[in-house]
């Protein structure tokens, strides 16, 4: 089970292979870029292209070859990450990953999707990377793209699901279920387990449709059958009402 991805998917998939993004590593450190490199070997809309040890490398390289991701340190010798991305003409999308929260907000000037703190998470990686690629999955963060037929496209996400991308479309999720170290997605028709937390899934699917209920329950607001102070039911389950989302609840369904 792994953790979910979102749009473009390599090889074998129904995304084509000319979505996949391009990136590079700048890295000093051995194992920081031997882990990162196993984490977007992991994430099936990456493409590791050039590990670089220092800033002055890494000009070369995107001067030279078409890069849509940066994972860049800050700490570099010759040239520190930030005087780095200071100097680039045309900047690809960056994500910084340093063991420094200082330079937070100077990354954040510079325009950076995301600031990862060492030693990172899987799950955390993850979250940051899809950024990369919300302006591609849906429909309420740019207006619904058009089909041939004039119609709006259906949002979707791409979940990894015991290494296979499987796509699940957001109007077919009933909800999802938080379990120990992972979550259940519920469609009408299939239950998909997925490496996730709920909180992390909830921060994904910004969508007025989805509401959280419980610390174990995200669920779609127009697939609930009859609610009532304690529990909703959806596809005839009954779903329990949190205590410390009750009044959110309420207010949302009333």
């Amino acid at each position: 089970m792994q953790t979910p991805v979102i749009n473009p998917v390599k090889q074998g998939s129904e995304i084509p292979l000319a979505q996949v993004l391009r990136c590079i590593i700048v890295e000093d450190e051995p194992l920081a870029a031997e882990i990162l490199t196993e984490y977007i070997e992991q994430t099936s809309f990456l493409e590791l292209t050039h590990v670089c040890n220092d800033a002055i490398r890494a000009l070369d390289v995107v001067r030279m070859n078409p890069v849509d991701v940066i994972f860049l340190d800050i700490n570099l010798p010759k040239l520190n990450g930030l005087e780095f991305l200071k100097t680039l003409l045309h900047q690809p999308r960056v994500i910084i990953t340093s063991a420094h929260h200082e330079y937070a907000v100077q990354g954040f000037d510079l325009q950076v999707v995301d600031y990862l703190l060492k030693p990172i998470e899987f799950s955390r990686f993850t979250k940051a990377v899809q950024k990369l690629l919300v302006p591609q999955r849906l429909a309420d963060v740019q207006p619904p793209m058009r089909e041939k037929n004039n119609a709006p496209a259906r949002p979707f996400y791409f979940f990894t699901v015991q290494k296979r991308s499987v796509k699940i479309f957001l109007d077919e999720i009933l909800y999802v279920e938080s379990l120990k170290d992972s979550v259940t997605i519920h469609t009408k028709t299939k239950s998909y387990n997925t490496h996730y937390q709920l909180g992390e899934l909830v921060d994904l699917m910004q969508s007025d449709n989805f509401l959280r209920i419980h610390r174990s329950f995200l669920v779609a607001v127009d697939k609930i059958e009859s609610f009532s102070a304690a529990e909703v039911e959806i596809a005839g389950r009954t779903l329990p009402i949190g205590r410390s989302h009750k009044l959110m609840v309420m207010e949302r369904l009333k």
